[in-house]
């Protein structure tokens, strides 16, 4: 009996850390991906594409102030955290560089904030399956990368647990 050995998972656990297995046109799409992201994040702060991204502490309008004090006090740490993330992953897809822990949820974190994004645009739900999606779709595309991301975002949680 011949056995044949499984592709690697897309992100995959190794002696020596974390290995992302794209090709390199998926690793210049998400590497281009990191790079809007960054620039989206830098831009305006009450984009509302970011609603997701940025998600109210406080949702009762008894509790306005409290949550405008609180997006005043953590809004910027949100920011610097995310655009360091996405600072990491793109050095390391640029560089083909192995992961370690951190790198590796850096990699969670800037595809989650994709995720966050994009899931906004499509007004995503937790009812979205991709199988319901007509290809006449004008957003298949997108929806299609939505669905891509969720798969890369399972692996590397996937890699983490193993």
């Amino acid at each position: 009996m011949i056995r044949r050995r499984r592709p690697p998972l897309p992100i995959e656990r190794t002696p020596g850390g974390f290995v992302v297995h794209v090709d390199d046109a998926e690793r210049d799409l998400l590497a281009r991906l990191m790079g809007e992201m960054t620039r989206l994040l830098t831009g305006t702060a009450d984009a509302p594409v970011l609603r997701r991204v940025y998600p109210p502490a406080y949702h009762l309008d008894a509790d306005e102030e409290s949550e405008t004090e609180y997006q005043r006090l953590m809004h910027e740490e949100l920011v610097a955290s995310r655009l360091e993330a996405l600072t990491t992953v793109s050095t390391a897809l640029r560089e083909h560089t192995v992961l370690d822990d951190a790198g590796l949820g850096a990699l969670m974190q800037s595809l989650n904030t994709l995720r966050l994004v994009l899931g906004t645009l499509l007004d995503v739900d937790e009812e979205h399956d991709l199988e319901d999606l007509s290809p006449d779709d004008p957003m298949i595309g997108e929806h299609q990368l939505y669905g891509y991301l969720s798969y890369l975002l399972d692996a590397a949680v996937r890699a983490a647990s193993s």
